[in-house]
C-alpha cells in the first residue's frame, strides 16, 4: 500500500474537521473562496489543455 493510501486511512471526521479550522484560521473567510475560483479555474484549464492535446493527437495520427 503507498503512503497516501495508508495516510488517508488513519485521517477520521475529527482530523479532517481540525485540519479545515487549522485552515480557515491561517487563511480567513474572505480568502478561502478566492483560492477556491483560482483551484476551479486552474482545473478548468487544465481539463480544456488535456482536451485539446488529444484532438492534436488524433489530428496527427490521421495524416
Amino acid at each position: 500500500m503507498n503512503f497516501l493510501g495508508i495516510f488517508l486511512g488513519m485521517v477520521g471526521p475529527w482530523q479532517i474537521g481540525l485540519i479545515v479550522l487549522a485552515i480557515l484560521l491561517l487563511f480567513g473567510g474572505k480568502k478561502i473562496p478566492e483560492m477556491m475560483r483560482g483551484l476551479g479555474g486552474g482545473i478548468k484549464e487544465f481539463k480544456k489543455a488535456s482536451k485539446d492535446e488529444d484532438g492534436d493527437s488524433k489530428l496527427e495520427e490521421k495524416k
